[in-house]
C-alpha cells in the first residue's frame, strides 16, 4: 500500500457500507419524530398518526350555534313576564356545580338583568341519578310552589346543599321538613312530599331536559342559545348582551 493508494477488502467494504444505510435510517427516523411527521405507537401496539393542533371556535362561530326551542313550561320564574331575555335552567339541587353557580354567579346576574327588568330566569328540573337525594329534593321544592315558596325553598336547599347531601333518604327527608316550617310552609307539605305528589312534574322537566340534549347540570338556555356549566359572570353577561342586542 502506498501513500496515494489504499485498498479495503471487500467484506470490510461491505461492513462499512451497511453501517452507513443503518445510521442514515436511524437519522430519518428521529428527524421525523421530531418534527411531528411519524405516528405514535398506541397503547394497543397499533400505529396512529401524531396529534394535530385543533382550531379554536371564533366568537362568530360560538353566536351561530343553533337554537334550542326549549320550553319554560310552567316552571317557577323570576323576573319581568315581558323581559326581553329568558334564560331557562336545568338545574340538579345535589350538584356542587349548580351549587357555585347558585353561590357565585346567580346573584350578579340578578342584580345586572333579571331586577333591571332585562331578563327573566325559569327553573327546571333535571336530578342525575348519581345524586341520591336530588329526586326528593326537587320534589320538595316543587311541594314548596303549591304553597307560593318556591324561591325560598330553592334558595334553602342551596345554601344548606353540604347539610343535607350526604345524608340518607330518610334523613334528607327530615331535613327537608325542617326546611319547610323555617320557610313558613304549612304542614300540607309533609303530605305533599311522603305521597311523591310533585315526582311526575320532576320527571316531566327531565324528560323535556333529556329531549333538548341535557346531559349534565346546570345547564342554560339563553334565549335558546345552550350554555354548560358554572361559568362565570363574564361568559353570561356576553351570552345575555348578545341575547339583548337581538
Amino acid at each position: 500500500m502506498t501513500e496515494d493508494n489504499m485498498t479495503i477488502k471487500k467484506s470490510t467494504y461491505k461492513m462499512i457500507l451497511s453501517s452507513l444505510v443503518i445510521v442514515s435510517i436511524a437519522f430519518a427516523f428521529s428527524a421525523g419524530f421530531l418534527l411531528g411527521g411519524v405516528g405514535k405507537a398506541s397503547a394497543t401496539g397499533q400505529v396512529v398518526a401524531a396529534p394535530t393542533q385543533q382550531a379554536q371556535p371564533t366568537q362568530q362561530q360560538q353566536v351561530q350555534q343553533p337554537t334550542v326551542a326549549a320550553s319554560p313550561d310552567d316552571d317557577p320564574v323570576i323576573g319581568d313576564a315581558n323581559a326581553k331575555v329568558t334564560i331557562i335552567e336545568f338545574s340538579d339541587f345535589q350538584c356542587p356545580f349548580c351549587g357555585r353557580f347558585y353561590d357565585q354567579t346567580l346573584g350578579q346576574i340578578k342584580k345586572d338583568y333579571i331586577d333591571t327588568g332585562k331578563a327573566k330566569l325559569v327553573f327546571r328540573d333535571f336530578p342525575l341519578s348519581f345524586h341520591p337525594n336530588a329526586q326528593k329534593a326537587s320534589e320538595t321544592a316543587e311541594c314548596a310552589k303549591e304553597q307560593n315558596k318556591f324561591w325560598e325553598m330553592h334558595d334553602t336547599l342551596f345554601t344548606k346543599q353540604g347539610e343535607w347531601s350526604s345524608l340518607d333518604s330518610a334523613a334528607a327527608s327530615a331535613k327537608f321538613k325542617e326546611y319547610a316550617k323555617s320557610v313558613g310552609l304549612t304542614t300540607a307539605f309533609d303530605s305533599c312530599l311522603d305521597t311523591g305528589k310533585t315526582a311526575a312534574e320532576v320527571q316531566k322537566d327531565f324528560t323535556d331536559g333529556s329531549g333538548y340534549g341535557v346531559s349534565g347540570t346546570p345547564t342554560f338556555y339563553i334565549n335558546g342559545k345552550e350554555l354548560v356549566g358554572a361559568q362565570p359572570y363574564s361568559v353570561f353577561k356576553q351570552a345575555i348582551d348578545q341575547a339583548l342586542a337581538g
